[in-house]
């Protein structure tokens, strides 16, 4: 008889964005003529760059010509995007980041999700909170982590790093050492950033304990102040002891063609064994590579127009941040994030539940946005919105949210 893995009944629940989507669509069917505005999902709305748009019509032309065909990609992706990468990503910032170094992949929330199978099931792992429901999840699937505790809303066998407001929403050095060590910054969902002199703490701690420190930079890109690190390998002894994955979703709008890449230096061990091999193997074996178009795509985001346009579209998002924070801090609410990430994060008025405040800005205001306990027990009373919507759109529902 075929069994099923029954980690994934550990999970309670459906995913935290499904479980938006049913309660909208049913506010929707019960409301046909609500005009619904979404500040929920960090999904970009622009077109892409028109410079990435010629060269995706190249590269098109180019499948059409058997001279310049192309089929499977090379196992770590095409030279000529991880070359690129390398220099403008990584030696322009002073980390000695080789091609080889750089796997290319269709996103950041997989690699993310899968890089947990190159380490044992005996890991313990600690994870931000409140944090990308998708570090802890795979986890769950995985059987890396005992039952939820629906008491404490957290799973046990797993470390919690709180970041709260009195530390800027950055996590302290955890008292029980971790092996794997989750951190996203800038942060999702919080929108906070954390100093090149912490994050350094953190790799000093993970180099002393034989840690893996598993590094989400997706949203990099949205940086805007100076001194905060854009890479972890900005720190000394970095590539020693962690993984960096990024993303082209957010910095160039490529949630709809599917393209990132992960870090992983030759040098990292843990236990005494080389963690580059075993991640070039699974990619080989459960992998066949970004599309030869969408790599081309990738590779003209770094162009001089390219990045000219992809730096215009995140001054677009994030001028929609700023009205969303600068009027939320205006109407009464307390709010932090949207100044070198996309997202803000505000408290919810008079107490409320995350989920409380999501109905009723849905029923008085028609505004969607992200219950803030759906990324852990620490987010709660916490709600986010982001600023990836129009700019008509984002204007309009900080105007209802006024009036409520």
């Amino acid at each position: 008889m075929a069994t099923i893995n029954k980690n994934y009944l550990k999970l309670p629940g459906s995913y935290l964005f499904s479980r938006i989507a049913k309660k909208v669509a049913a506010y929707s069917e019960a409301n046909p003529d609500a005009k619904i505005i979404r500040l929920g999902i960090g999904d970009v709305t622009r077109p892409i760059a028109p410079k990435v748009i010629e060269t995706l019509h190249s590269a098109v032309d180019e499948m059409a010509d058997p001279s310049t065909f192309k089929g499977y990609a090379p196992d770590l992706g095409y030279e000529f995007l991880r070359k690129v990468i390398s220099e403008k990503d990584f030696k322009v910032r002073g980390c000695d980041i080789s091609p080889d170094e750089i796997f290319v992949s269709d996103g950041a929330k997989c690699d993310c999700g899968n890089i947990q199978e190159i380490f044992g099931l005996d890991n313990v792992i600690a994870v931000c909170d409140p944090v990308y429901p998708v570090y802890v999840d795979s986890n769950v699937m995985a059987g890396r982590t005992g039952e939820f505790d629906a008491a404490a809303d957290r799973y046990k066998g797993v470390i919690y790093m709180p970041c709260k407001a009195e530390n800027g929403f950055a996590p302290e050095l955890p008292e029980e050492v971790p092996d794997l060590i989750y951190l996203c910054f800038p942060n999702n969902p919080t929108g906070a950033v954390i100093s090149k002199e912490k994050l350094q703490e953190f790799v000093d701690y993970a180099n002393k304990n034989d840690s893996v420190i598993l590094y989400d930079a997706a949203y990099e890109a949205y940086i805007s102040e100076e001194g905060v690190p854009h890479s972890i390998y900005e720190c000394d002894g970095a590539k020693d002891c962690a993984i960096e994955f990024r993303s082209f979703s957010k910095t160039a709008g490529f949630t709809g063609l599917r393209l990132g890449y992960t870090v992983i230096p030759k040098q990292l061990k843990t236990g005494g064994e080389e963690l580059w091999p075993l991640w070039a193997r699974r990619h080989g074996t459960k992998y066949n590579g970004a599309p030869y178009i969408i790599q081309r795509a990738g590779e003209a985001v770094y162009s001089e127009e390219g990045m000219k346009q992809v730096k215009e579209q995140i001054a677009y998002y994030m001028w929609n941040a700023k009205y969303i924070h600068d009027g939320l801090k205006e109407a009464g609410f307390e709010v932090s994030g949207g100044v070198n990430a996309p997202y803000i994060w505000l408290r919810t008025p008079d107490n409320m539940t995350s989920w409380e405040f999501f109905d009723m800005l849905l029923e008085k205001a028609n505004v969607v946005g992200t219950p803030g306990s759906g990324f852990g027990p620490g987010g709660e009373h916490y709600f986010r919105l982001t600023g990836f919507g129009s700019k008509e759109n984002t204007i309009e529902a900080i105007e209802r949210i006024k009036k409520m």
